[in-house]
């Protein structure tokens, strides 16, 4: 196991060395999905102009939600309500798009600076509420490092 400022010292390595912006959100994916054993599923979704969000990097079970539409399921209704969503039992989550029959719980965590937002890590987990707030705040530690990379990369005129 790795711990959140391993996660984030790489992150800045690779920043400082001119790593290209898609390698540094596949690094990002591949150290959230090591800081905890829980974690099944990890990725991440850019939200584009079109208020759709797109599958970026991820590691786990390939998935058939590679778009998803703001306001539709976990991922959607948390852009469209401008805030994090822990589900500890997604079988009681009615608008819950289903990426594995395995999925217990999820977390979502936005990648904003401000009211922007810019994407949004997504995690499931095969257990039932898996998200402890330990894990919720590593995860929204590297979520807000990755909002200052977007930032940065819009200020420059390469906004996804």
């Amino acid at each position: 196991m790795i711990n959140t400022d391993e996660v984030i010292a790489d992150l800045d390595k690779r920043r400082k060395l001119g790593t290209a912006f898609e390698d540094i959100l596949q690094a990002a994916v591949h150290g959230l999905h090591e800081l905890d054993e829980r974690f099944h599923w990890t990725g991440i979704y850019e939200l584009f102009p079109d208020n759709v969000l797109r599958l970026g990097p991820f590691i786990g079970a390939p998935t058939d939600h590679v778009f998803i539409g703001v306001g539709r399921g976990v991922c959607g209704t948390a852009v469209a309500e401008r805030r994090n969503i822990n589900v500890p039992d997604v079988r009681l989550v009615s608008n819950y798009l289903a990426c594995s029959t395995e999925t217990r719980s999820e977390l979502v965590i936005l990648i904003r600076r401000g009211e922007k937002i810019y994407a949004q890590i997504d995690i499931d987990s095969h257990q039932v509420a898996a998200f402890d707030e330990g894990a919720v705040v590593q995860v929204q530690r590297v979520a807000d490092w990755l909002a200052s990379l977007y930032d940065s990369r819009e200020r420059i005129g390469r906004a996804p």
